[in-house]
């Protein structure tokens, strides 16, 4: 006699319910710092996402996300997100939707 038995012989009105986890949904604490630079790539400008305190499976969806959303190359790594050109101010709408808070720095 295993306990779900034991169970229904102690409390034979109970009905048995499926029970389910609810999901914790992930908050960032800090704001995701977006910021440009150019030094140390022959010129060529970035958009530099960094502060990310989530999964990498996370920071690649987000990266992934503002990629397709504005056709341009990039790249996640170290829990920094590239993005190819000065694209700050369509990245930071782009995260705000999603739900993250966003600080520009510099220019």
């Amino acid at each position: 006699m295993d306990l779900r038995d034991q169970l229904k012989n102690m409390f034979p009105d109970h009905e048995e319910q499926d029970f389910q986890m609810p999901e914790e949904k992930f908050v960032q604490k800090e704001p995701l710092v977006c910021k440009f630079e150019k030094k140390g790539r022959h010129g060529k400008p970035v958009t530099l996402i960094e502060g990310f305190e989530g999964s990498e499976e996370d920071l690649k969806k987000i990266s992934k996300r503002i990629k397709t959303t504005l056709g341009i190359g990039g790249s996640e790594k170290d829990g920094i997100v590239v993005i190819q050109g000065d694209n700050r101010d369509k990245i930071m709408v782009i995260l705000k939707e999603m739900g993250y808070k966003t600080k520009r720095v510099g220019g």
